[in-house]
């Protein structure tokens, strides 16, 4: 605690956010004043941990809680010691990692997944490293759900219309907001680097600088917040759902992965000659083994899977390839020590947490089990059959037969992930969609 008082003296901080990511990667918590934050031990209920994106609780929460609904602890990380910018009083935002009334790490935790996993790399003596591409778009204000979503007004005075993909101008027209979303981070220290235009209306995606893995998930929690008040200040929206409009692209979080030697710093997947070794084929090949089981964490909502739509800058299989970015496993071209993977599956709307440790997991299981590739792929691979499971349902029904999982992540986390995502599902059944009454209703 040094570290962070002495932080919240020098930067006169009169209100600390104690924040936790829940299930979704949204955040959790409490304001508290500054001594009592310095003087009093937080809590939140354990239940929250076990809430649906609709803020219900699971039929399973006796089981995978206390009934008495009793408190976890709340541990401070120095490392994630922020301003927030967009406060109007001194205020932190800071980071808790949770744990039980006996002071074991809260297995239900999603950051405290993620560490168990970099834990398993540790043992090994291995250290991952990460770089996360986090598309979103830009919306007008949207008070009606059954209103279609659509792009904000531009500094022109017009909406876009066309495919903009890398076009300054058409970034240009969000200027003001962009401008504002770069100062709230370099107020709060996030590793942000180059802006582009992807290919949707009003659709961004921002690059992280590769670093560790449980900071950049803690940066990219944090740029999501960012990113929404920004909007919101400019009274319009930003969305991470994976595929908020029917008629353009999906938004995805892709991941950069590598893997240095945690005694040499040297890239574990080249030899000493620069070339690609085992190693690096054994991740791909877990990459494509395991992904099916552990998709439910790279595409976790029912609108994750609208898409894994041919067509649509998206990946439909399970394929590999060098420098194809319509494979979902893609080896961008780099130096020897910059040998990397690129994860091209999840979506922008997945718990960074548990999409980095997914991600990760299912590389360290395809060298530890050394699992072959199959042949990198040539040409178009959307015009392949779709194998990715496209309902929510099914990825859960794959996470079920999944040992690696529970292997990774731990029996009783993938229980309560599979309880909240059936929930989920279920109560998204229960909505009869425009579609089915515009086609079903005199027809059938």
């Amino acid at each position: 605690m040094d570290k962070i008082t002495s932080w919240l003296a020098e930067h006169d901080i009169a209100e600390v956010e104690c924040l936790v990511p829940d299930m979704s990667g949204n955040a959790r918590g409490k304001f508290t004043p500054t001594d009592k934050f310095l003087t009093q031990d937080s809590r939140l209920p354990e239940s929250i941990l076990v809430q649906t994106v609709t803020g219900d609780y699971v039929d399973e929460h006796n089981e995978l809680v206390d009934p008495a609904d009793t408190d976890m602890l709340l541990v401070p990380d120095p490392d994630s010691v922020r301003l927030n910018p967009w406060a109007n009083d001194p205020t932190a935002q800071i980071i808790h990692d949770c744990y039980t009334r006996d002071g074991q790490p809260h297995p239900i935790s999603t950051r405290n997944i993620l560490k168990f996993v970099l834990e398993k790399y540790k043992e090994k003596g291995w250290k991952p490293i990460v770089a996360p591409e986090v598309e979103f778009y830009l919306i007008k204000r949207n008070l009606d759900p059954d209103e279609k979503l659509s792009a904000p007004v531009g500094r022109s005075g017009r909406t876009e219309k066309t495919r903009q993909s890398y076009s300054i101008d058409a970034a240009n027209e969000y200027e003001p907001i962009i401008e504002d979303m770069y100062n709230f981070c370099e107020a709060q220290g996030l590793d942000v680097d180059t802006l582009i235009h992807e290919s949707g209306t009003a659709q961004m995606e921002i690059n992280f600088l590769h670093g560790d893995p449980l900071q950049l998930a803690d940066q990219v929690f944090t740029f999501k917040r960012t990113v929404r008040e920004t909007a919101l200040r400019h009274g319009i929206y930003a969305t991470f759902m994976a595929k908020p409009m029917e008629d353009e692209p999906g938004s995805a979080l892709h991941l950069h992965q590598s893997v240095v030697d945690l005694k040499t710093e040297k890239n574990i997947f080249v030899d000493d000659h620069g070339n690609e070794n085992d190693s690096f084929m054994y991740f791909i090949g877990g990459m494509q083994e395991y992904t099916p089981g552990f998709i439910s964490f790279l595409a976790p909502n029912v609108n994750s899977y609208r898409r894994f739509t041919p067509e649509m800058a998206a990946p439909t299989s399970l394929h590999w390839g060098y420098d194809n970015r319509t494979t979902g496993l893609r080896v961008p071209d780099s130096s020897p020590q910059g040998k990397r993977l690129e994860n091209r599956f999840p979506g922008a709307d997945c718990n960074p947490y548990l999409a980095i440790a997914a991600s990760l997991a299912c590389g360290y299981l395809g060298m530890i089990n050394k699992v072959a590739p199959s042949a990198p792929y040539q040409g178009d691979c959307s015009k392949e059959t779709i194998t990715l499971p496209r309902t929510q349902e099914h990825a859960l029904n794959l996470l079920t037969e999944c040992e690696g999982a529970a292997e990774m992540f731990g029996k009783k986390f993938v229980k309560a992930w599979s309880a909240i995502k059936r929930d989920e599902y279920e109560e998204f059944n229960r909505v009869i969609s425009s579609w089915e009454r515009e086609y079903l209703l005199l027809n059938v």
